[in-house]
């Protein structure tokens, strides 16, 4: 499947801006020890190899201490601008996400968020999903 292959189905969207520059952000999402601070992961799971093909790991820890193991592959890396990843699912399937950065000067960082679901079910969870890590990856950058 590649990125633009599921355009039936359920689509969002999320967007957020960051006081920091697209570096700072890119470093969040493609560095080990910063991916593992914000992404709810569990201490030493996060394994990211950033390129076409890469493979990721980890393993995300719910408020009540259910733990998820995620692995996927990067599809799409453009440094500082374009992350596509595809995100293994039961049964041998993938989900594709997308996150887009834009500099928009003066140190300050536009992420989107978009993916499309094949149910409502998913596209509910993985909105939900999405936009705790966005605020998470926010809130986290602004320390770093």
């Amino acid at each position: 499947m590649t990125a633009n292959e599921n355009t039936a189905g359920f689509p969002y969207t999320l967007t957020g801006e960051v006081d920091v520059p697209v570096a700072t952000v890119w470093r969040a999402w493609t560095e080990n020890p910063h991916y593992e601070a914000w992404s709810y992961s569990k201490p030493g799971s996060v394994e990211l190899d950033v390129s076409p093909g890469g493979k990721y790991t980890s393993t995300v820890v719910t408020p009540d201490g259910q733990e998820f193991p995620i692995t996927g592959r990067y599809i799409e890396v453009v440094e500082d601008k374009l992350l596509v990843m595809g995100m293994d699912t039961p049964g041998g399937g993938e989900e594709v996400m997308r996150l887009d950065l834009t500099d928009l000067g003066e140190g300050r960082t536009r992420l989107v968020i978009s993916q499309t679901c094949a149910t409502q079910e998913e596209h509910d969870m993985s909105k939900e999903g999405s936009q705790m890590l966005l605020s998470s990856c926010a809130a986290y950058v602004l320390t770093m």
